[in-house]
């Protein structure tokens, strides 16, 4: 590294350029941004792709504070390395895209079966009984929130729209559920199919994954803090998930479940 590329300063800040470089007043979970638009008079790369095989791997630098690397305005720097970090992700984002339509995805299909009975499911009527049958009250109310709440948390999940907090509610409902048919058997908790619960255990562990690692950017939420780096939010998002499961038997049911 050149000398002449550490000013001499009295707080200089050590920076990876494979971060996402958030705002000197980074918010959290919670900070919005926006990728800046590409400018065809000024590229931040070659304009021939044969030049980047010349470039070696960037390594972190010192960047003072109040100036930029090699003269150029800070705000143009940041605004560079972050396109850069955009282009780093690989295969990331579409991976977190499939995992949040394949729990969606599942969310939407099993609230249609109890909502109009498709697909063999049995309807309003057949889930009303069936938590009547558990020892859930008020299971005429109870019957839609479960049914539409199940469809709207695996919309939003296919949307990346309000990701953590619907991640949440299906891991509430997800959670409720699996205490319900623990309860149904007699307090056993058997893992393995076809009586056990490995199914549910597997689609908790979807919900607790999605709340964790964020969305991605492909979906509403891509401009997002929790998509970018989720942390504290994130945390919050999952007690609320598993303590509404856990609230929603004690409250509706009131029965210990490995009783």
């Amino acid at each position: 590294m050149a000398p002449s590329n550490m000013q001499s300063s009295g707080s200089a800040s050590l920076v990876d350029p494979e971060d996402d470089l958030p705002s000197a007043t980074y918010a959290g979970d919670f900070e919005t941004t926006a990728i800046p638009p590409y400018d065809p008079s000024n590229p931040p790369y070659p304009s021939s792709g044969f030049a980047l095989l010349a470039d070696q791997e960037p390594l972190p630098y010192v960047q003072p504070h109040g100036g930029g690397v090699h003269g150029a305005p800070p705000d143009w720097h940041v605004q560079e390395e972050r396109v850069r970090a955009a282009g780093r992700r690989g295969t990331q984002d579409l991976g977190l895209l499939i995992l949040r339509v394949t729990l969606g995805g599942l969310l939407i299909a099993h609230g249609l079966q109890k909502l109009f009975g498709w697909w063999g499911g049995s309807g309003l009527t057949g889930l009303k009984n069936s938590l009547s049958d558990v020892g859930y009250e008020h299971a005429d109310i109870l019957t839609y929130v479960a049914a539409g709440g199940q469809i709207t948390a695996g919309v939003l999940l296919v949307l990346g729209l309000f990701t953590p907090l619907a991640a949440a509610g299906a891991l509430a409902y997800l959670i409720n559920g699996m205490l319900a048919g623990v309860s149904a058997d007699s307090g056993r908790f058997a893992f393995f199919l076809p009586d056990g619960h490995e199914y549910q255990v597997t689609l908790i562990g979807l919900a607790v994954a999605i709340i964790l690692v964020g969305p991605g950017r492909y979906g509403f939420d891509a401009g997002r803090g929790w998509s970018r780096r989720p942390f504290i939010g994130s945390f919050l998002a999952l007690l609320i998930g598993i303590g509404g499961g856990v609230a929603m038997w004690v409250l509706l049911n009131g029965a210990n479940p490995l009783a």
